[in-house]
């Protein structure tokens, strides 16, 4: 499960693009923060998650955050400032087992794609010469279409899919989408067989024509995505990174207990089998058309517990992400890995929630977000150089380690009740992690 955000140049305070995602996944499934530079490929094919394509002469720079074992992503940015994210929608339209993935369709993107509307016609075309599919989880099976959320510093857009079937809409000011599709009657571009479908049936909806109501529903994206769009709507014209930070780390009800969470957390914690997911990564990137446009990620599950940490489209942030990233992850837990070091320790705090203990972490990393925003606003007002940049991405890594070296040995009093205790034991379990 997954919620994107978008708020145009006309709805935020410094009148720029902010594009932002959680990336929920299965609990155990590590994500890797990776900036690949540009390329020049003599290969004639490139090998995706389960299938090959043809290959293209020159990629583009990318930073990207995915699952370990995926080759494409669950979001990310090039070089010109194009970012996409996707999320599952569940519809009626049957997928192949081996197939292309949403994931897959992000990174060929942004890797052949200069700008938003490029980027969708590009990708249209991939859904309707290839199709959709291939299975979106390691450890069981799960397959479903796609909705993408597409924005660069001038323009947003959201593409929806079923299958080969799509329609996509211009974004005005504000936009979100979550598990659901919430395109009806209203695209401004779609497929042919969409456009036939709509001149045959009357009253014809997008949305409730596809849909799969079941999914849908148990998954509860319409909720989220009701959420998400009226925090959007409610500061219209004054959105800040602050804001949109403080929406991904939103949940449905405070004061917040992950025993007590739900599916209609933005924030999302795993629960056990109606809460099968959990937020793994996110990233809020401000696009700007002139100036420095700045990718916070937190590479890191839960928002609610992490730092957003600043990246930039340069070379130099190759060399910071492979110090920081160390040895890459798999679903088992490795004390070298970032992802799964960080992991450790917040698999302690969700256990103490409510303490006063708990509280006292959030407010370190509330402090130190806070100090390295506005370390960020003197670099990037005083014009700074690449080496600038790179030293501010890496400072604040280094000064989140440090935050997590001194929380990792304190003693969290739990207050889970057993029923989640033996829930949270049985992933930790099968990750070989012993807490």
């Amino acid at each position: 499960m997954c919620d994107i955000v978008v708020a145009t140049p006309r709805a935020t305070r410094d009148h720029v693009m902010i594009f932002a995602k959680n990336s929920d996944r299965d609990p155990n499934e590590a994500q890797v923060l990776e900036y690949i530079p540009r390329l020049k490929h003599d290969e004639d094919r490139v090998r995706l998650t389960y299938v090959d394509l043809p290959q293209v002469k020159e990629t583009y720079a990318v930073l990207i955050s995915r699952p370990w074992w995926i080759w494409g992503a669950e979001m990310g940015v090039n070089e010109f400032n194009l970012a996409i994210g996707n999320t599952a929608v569940f519809t009626r339209e049957r997928l192949l087992m081996r197939g292309i993935l949403g994931m897959d369709i992000i990174r060929l993107a942004l890797e052949r794609t200069r700008s938003a509307r490029e980027a969708l016609d590009f990708m249209v075309r991939v859904i309707e010469d290839y199709g959709q599919g291939g299975n979106a989880s390691y450890e069981h099976k799960m397959l479903y279409s796609n909705s993408f959320m597409i924005a660069d510093p001038n323009e947003a857009w959201v593409l929806e899919t079923a299958g080969k079937y799509w329609v996509a809409k211009r974004i005005d000011t504000v936009y979100s989408i979550s598990n659901a599709l919430t395109i009806e009657d209203d695209w401004d571009l779609a497929s042919d067989e969409v456009v036939k479908l709509s001149r045959r049936i009357r009253n014809f909806s997008f949305s409730r024509y596809f849909s799969d109501k079941v999914y849908t529903y148990f998954a509860h994206g319409r909720d989220r995505r009701r959420f998400t769009f009226n925090a959007l709507k409610a500061m219209e014209g004054d959105i800040t990174l602050d804001y949109v930070m403080g929406i991904l780390r939103s949940h449905a009800r405070e004061p917040y207990y992950p025993w007590g969470g739900s599916m209609r957390d933005v924030c999302m914690h795993y629960g056990g089998y109606l809460r099968p997911t959990q937020t793994a990564s996110s990233q809020v990137s401000i696009l700007k058309s002139s100036g420095i446009s700045t990718h916070w990620f937190t590479g890191t599950s839960l928002p609610c517990l992490s730092v957003f940490k600043p990246l930039f489209m340069i070379d130099d942030t190759e060399g910071v992400l492979k110090q920081v990233m160390n040895e890459p992850p798999t679903n088992r837990y490795n004390s070298r890995n970032y992802w799964w070091a960080s992991e450790y320790l917040r698999r302690k705090l969700v256990m103490g929630f409510g303490s006063d203990v708990v509280r006292e972490y959030i407010n370190d990393v509330r402090k130190l977000e806070t100090e390295i925003i506005n370390k960020w606003n003197e670099v990037i007002n005083n014009n700074s150089g690449r080496t600038d940049l790179a030293g501010l991405s890496a400072w604040a890594f280094n000064e989140e380690l440090r935050l997590m070296k001194k929380w990792m040995d304190v003693k969290i009093p739990s207050r889970a009740p057993f029923l989640y205790t033996w829930i949270l034991r049985g992933i930790n379990k099968k990750a070989n992690l012993i807490i």
